[in-house]
């Protein structure tokens, strides 16, 4: 599984000219579901961005979590993360899982991050073409990759 955080003032997902979700300060993830991901690389990964500590304390330190903050998130799937452009000009895309897998585990790092205690999680709308606005703060991005943590 592979992640983008986005440290954000806001962010918004708009299909069709209608915005479906928004949030406030907090973080927008863009989620890459590899095939052969497991729940637990999906826990592991919400768990590791529930407490990542990228918010500034009132040192101006980067010593808080999206929880301390009570900050939000917006996840959006993208296959896209899982690119491989390697070889040739066009990306290959065999690595991401198909949407039946995909899915239940994108759904399931959701739920992860709700039951972890982040105030508020929205979502973007799996295999929809997505408007996402983003207004990243400072600006603070972090790729994360479940085969690259230690467990």
């Amino acid at each position: 599984m592979r992640a983008v955080l986005q440290r954000v003032l806001m962010s918004r997902v708009e299909i069709a000219g209608e915005i479906t979700a928004e949030i406030g300060r907090g973080l927008m993830i863009l989620l890459g579901v590899q095939a052969g991901d497991s729940p637990a690389e999906a826990r592991q990964l919400a768990e590791k961005i529930a407490y990542l500590r990228i918010f500034e304390d009132p040192d101006e330190k980067m010593n808080l979590s999206i929880i301390d903050t009570g900050g939000e998130a917006l996840v959006v799937p993208n296959f896209t993360l899982l690119a491989d452009a390697r070889k040739g000009r066009r990306p290959s895309f065999v690595e991401a899982a198909r949407p039946e897998a995909a899915i239940p585990l994108y759904e399931g790092f959701v739920h992860d991050l709700e039951t972890l205690g982040v105030s508020r999680v929205a979502t973007g709308v799996f295999g929809a073409d997505m408007l996402v606005t983003i207004a990243n703060d400072g600006p603070v991005t972090i790729l994360l990759d479940t085969s690259e943590l230690v467990r």
